[in-house]
């Protein structure tokens, strides 16, 4: 039908997914699609997309074109006619199934797809836009990076600035270093500048002296003149003194010598009889002891033999000494055992380590995708003890792929909302997690109540030996563990006891495969394929995707595996503290064994000492019996020696009389008495003398001269290298003055030696305090030093650029958003009455956590189904399924009149819906959809409600498929009306 509004006006199909050829004439109005699953509907859904030029990703069934093309086919044809004031437009699409190509024409002629693309968007036509093109399965993912980028942006400021800090300190120390032999010099000609002064001065008091001693010095020469003589009286006098003296010295010498002679005499007799006192004392005490030793010696004769004993003593210790190699070769045993269960210990602690960081894998990458879902995660371990049934942490994390090559099958095969989501053994405890995690914390999370009768051991409908022939060789269910409660879950939901898996000879036989009987869904190398069975026919239509790599269960954590570990780890610890238990009592019992040994050896000592004790006095007595006969026997003549003593005095006495008899002359008198004189005279000339000792100043001053002298030359050398020392240090010329920067810089530092030192040590310490700035640091923050100065200057360029724009965006953003909040209320409006049409309530606003982050503004629609609760944003956790599908569709009926579009396409909306709900929503896009000023609709859908109301301006198009259904070209309408009339008359 040709009209006023820009439609679909018939859809021809060639070797389409499920039809060889068929041929659709869609109405101007609503246009409802029915027919029972697998009869094809949807493949109507498909060639409008696809044959307008959308993208296979929003269909869900398939990333490659040529998937979309009837089994045993090598190509598919689609062509599409479109309204449009001044002449129609047809497009015709071929898709190749080997290359995944196509090739299109455009009113019949051939062009490319980006020239449909033009057309079909001239038309207004958005098939990627959901509000006009509504198909199943649709996911919509973001991902964001920002949080990253901004950590790299700091990443290296910390190190950049200890390098400027140990920089500081280098910059300083080098500068101290410069200076220190600048001060070394300064100090050196200071010291010089003192030594020339010093010298001078002395040389000045050398001149004074020598004239104030000029008439000194004449007086001495003329006393030493007159001494001259009479010193060399003096000298003479003095030797006849000493020669008189000498002779006298020799006489006294030899009766000083006979004294002593005598006092030796005596001195001999004195040691004689001291020696014989001491020699009568010992004979005395000598006897003392014998008679001590006979009294207990007597006493030891009235003991007991303790021989017996000793020998039970060593008996006793050498069972000790067995005992204590017994303990020490069992404890030696039990430390190697230790050992060897430390380091199984070790080696466990490792393995479980490593499960625990893939574990936190897992963990990471379920923030990264979903935050609430984490957050409940950490909320649950914190509070797990609110349940009394088992509660599971989310699939993703608890489902273990036995090897890393399933994992893809495995995550294909369940849903993302269902890997997140955590399952409940008890219904009340999921529950009351919604309540706390959902309701009182607003996370958007997932949860599920695992069967009240287990469904985990579950058999196949077929044993997989018997598909093993089109290469099947396991079912889904066998590629992984998981707890009882998820397991089952998943055997009810997904069926993955039944879903067998095969390899490249199941792709190759594919058309053998899918006429077996009890397959539903199954998995190849590379694809996933559903087969549906027709009602009416009974013949079968595929569907096949590809199989996506896997992101979340690659990662294998083999629970048993890590259970076993655990245990292992629990009684190596039990071992462990067994092992120190025995150690604690086997050192007890060492310690026992070494108390009694010490006992026993305190015991045979005592005893042996005893036993000996009676031979030891017996050889004592013997010994001092022999002594005092031998002390007895060598008893001193007392008298004898002290007749020889006065024999020898008489003839030293006679010696000495003979000596004295000699007479000395009196010329030593005289002599001695001039030399009194004349030493008199001399000493009187001394004292005159020593008025003229002020010379020896004079010389004292003559030395110093002298070394000031050297010490000035010594000086002046140590200056000159000392600067030629400061100036290589400065890297100056020789010739060269201080710089001004370098005396500026100096002027800031110490003056002393003492202070630069001080101050060097302190800087080499702090700068030795910045480890681990090597010169890649340093190196690659050179680089980005250059780096930053670009960006600076393009970044005042841009804040230039940026102060523009705000001024334009500022003017733009009060021309755009005004308008788009009274559109958003003219939505809000129509989409309140619909709500209130069914007695319920819904609105519609704009919304955005801020202003001025446009790329965050959104539609917020807030929606309520029953009177006793709140409104409630629509989301996919809060509503069931059935009140999300009328909420979505009455938001679509109330976008009609405002977001103007050629048509629109709705597949299985109505999927979830309860009655009541299913009829207000088809009444209301009856009443809407057909009115004058609407959009063309496509309402797909596999079932309806008795006694709808329909209207006149709608067309119902019956989709059928089985093997003995007429081709298009045959069916005559007219003549299947007339017999179902006929049929209900004659009824």
């Amino acid at each position: 039908e040709r009209g006023p509004k820009e439609n679909l006006k018939y859809i021809p199909f060639y070797s389409g997914r499920t039809y060889d050829y068929s041929v659709v004439y869609p109405g101007p109005n609503l246009n409802m699609i029915v027919g029972a699953n697998g009869t094809g509907k949807s493949s109507i859904v498909c060639a409008i997309c696809l044959g307008l030029a959308g993208k296979t990703a929003i269909l869900g069934r398939g990333d490659k074109v040529g998937l979309y093309v009837k089994r045993g086919c090598h190509k598919g044809f689609i062509e599409i006619e479109l309204y449009k004031s001044g002449g129609n437009l047809v497009i015709n699409r071929e898709i190749h199934v080997e290359n995944n190509q196509s090739l299109w024409m455009l009113n019949g002629r051939h062009c490319n797809q980006k020239t449909v693309e033009e057309e079909v968007k001239a038309l207004r036509i958005q098939v990627s836009n959901l509000c006009q093109f509504l198909p199943q399965n649709v996911v919509k993912e973001k991902a964001s990076f920002l949080e990253k980028a901004k950590q790299r942006n700091e990443r290296n400021k910390h190190d950049v600035n200890r390098y400027y800090e140990k920089k500081r300190h280098l910059d300083v120390i080098e500068l101290l270093e410069k200076k220190k032999p600048w001060v070394e010099y300064e100090t050196t000609r200071t010291e010089l500048e003192g030594v020339k002064k010093e010298r001078d001065e002395a040389k000045r008091q050398l001149s004074a002296l020598k004239q104030a001693q000029a008439p000194m010095l004449r007086k001495i020469q003329l006393i030493d003149n007159q001494l001259k003589p009479t010193e060399a009286q003096i000298k003479a006098k003095t030797v006849a003194i000493k020669e008189a003296s000498l002779k006298c010295k020799q006489k006294q010498d030899q009766l000083d010598r006979k004294h002593k002679e005598i006092e030796d005499i005596k001195q001999t007799q004195r040691l004689k009889q001291m020696e014989e006192e001491d020699h009568q004392k010992r004979i005395s005490n000598t006897r003392l002891t014998i008679e001590d030793l006979k009294a207990e010696l007597a006493k030891v004769g009235d003991q007991p033999d303790v021989t017996p004993r000793i020998n039970e003593v060593n008996v006793e210790l050498r069972r000790i000494q067995v005992e204590r190699a017994k303990i020490e070769g069992e404890k030696s045993d039990l430390r190697r055992e230790k050992d060897n269960i430390y380091a199984e210990s070790r080696m466990l602690e490792k393995k479980l380590n490593d499960m625990n960081n893939m574990m936190n894998a897992k963990e990471e990458k379920l923030r990264g995708r979903h935050r609430d879902t984490y957050t409940a995660l950490m909320w649950l371990r914190q509070n797990r003890q609110l349940f009394s049934g088992n509660v599971h942490e989310p699939m993703m994390l608890v489902i273990n792929v036995k090897d890393h090559r399933f994992a893809k099958y495995v995550e294909n095969h369940i849903s993302f909302h269902d890997l997140r989501a955590f399952v409940f053994q008890r219904k009340d405890d999921m529950e009351r997690f919604m309540t706390e995690v959902r309701d009182k914390m607003n996370l958007k999370v997932n949860s599920i109540s695992a069967p009240e009768d287990s469904c985990s051991k579950r058999p196949p409908s077929r044993n997989i030996e018997s598909l093993r022939r089109f290469g099947f060789f396991t079912y889904l269910r066998e590629m992984f563990d998981a707890p009882e409660e998820v397991m089952s879950y998943l055997c009810h939901q997904y069926r993955v006891h039944d879903v067998p898996v095969g390899n490249e000879q199941t792709k190759s036989m594919i058309r053998t495969v899918i006429e077996e009987p009890y397959l539903r869904v199954f998995y190849t190398t590379e694809e996933r394929y559903t087969l549906k069975r027709s009602f009416y026919s009974n013949k079968i239509s595929t569907s096949n995707s590809a199989v996506h790599p896997s992101q979340y269960l690659t990662i294998t954590v083999d629970a048993e595996e890590k259970r076993q570990l655990e245990q292992q780890m629990k009684t190596c610890e039990s071992k462990l503290r067994d092992i120190d238990e025995r150690m604690k009592a086997l050192q007890k019992e060492a310690t026992a064994l070494d108390r009694r040994d010490n006992e026993l050896l305190a015991e045979k000592k005592q005893l042996s000492e005893l036993k000996g004790k009676k031979r030891q006095l017996e050889q004592k007595i013997s010994t001092k019996q022999d002594s005092l006969r031998q002390m007895e026997q060598n008893v001193i003549d007392l008298q004898k020696i002290e007749e020889e003593t006065k024999e020898k005095i008489a003839a030293v006495n006679s010696q000495k009389v003979t000596i004295l008899r000699a007479k000395l002359t009196m010329e030593k008198v005289y002599l001695a008495l001039e030399t009194v004189g004349l030493t008199a005279e001399k000493t009187k000339l001394e004292n005159d003398c020593r008025e003229g000792a002020s010379e020896l100043k004079t010389t004292d001053v003559r030395q110093k001269c002298g070394r000031l002298d050297q010490r000035k030359v010594q000086l002046t050398e140590q200056c000159k290298g000392l600067l030629k020392r400061a100036k290589t240090i400065c890297r100056m010329q020789p010739d060269e003055s201080l710089p001004e920067d370098l005396r500026n810089a100096f002027s800031n530092l110490p003056d002393t030696l003492d202070e630069i030192d001080a101050m060097l040590n302190e800087e080499r310490s702090r700068a030795e305090c910045f480890t681990g700035l090597s010169e890649n640091v340093v190196d690659e923050y050179n680089r980005r030093e250059q780096e930053i100065k670009h960006l600076e200057k393009d970044l005042e360029d841009k804040s230039n650029a940026l102060n523009a724009y705000r001024q334009n965006i500022s003017e733009a953003k009060e021309r755009w958003l005004n308008p788009l909040k009274q559109l958003v209320e003219q939505i809000n409006g129509k989409f309140s009455d619909f709500f209130r049409s069914m007695q319920c309530a819904g609105e519609v606003d704009l919304h955005s956590e801020n202003e001025e982050e446009y790329d965050k503004y959104g539609i917020r629609i807030r929606v309520k189904f029953h009177s006793s609760t709140q409104l409630h944003e629509l989301t996919p956790y809060h509503q069931s399924g059935g009140e999300r599908s009328v909420s979505t569709m009455l938001y679509l009926m109330a976008l009609q009149e405002l977001n103007r579009c050629p048509f629109r396409v709705v597949d299985e909306i109505n999927q979830g819906m309860d009655p009541v709900n299913e009829r207000r929503v088809f009444d209301i896009v009856v009443r809407t959809a057909c009115k004058e000023t609407t959009s063309q609709y496509f309402f797909i859908t596999p079932k309806l409600l008795q006694n709808l109301q329909y209207a006149e301006e709608m067309t119902v198009l019956c989709v059928h498929n089985g093997a003995h259904m007429l081709p298009p070209n045959q069916w005559d309408e007219k003549a299947f009306i007339r017999r179902c009339l006929q049929r209900k008359a004659r009824a």
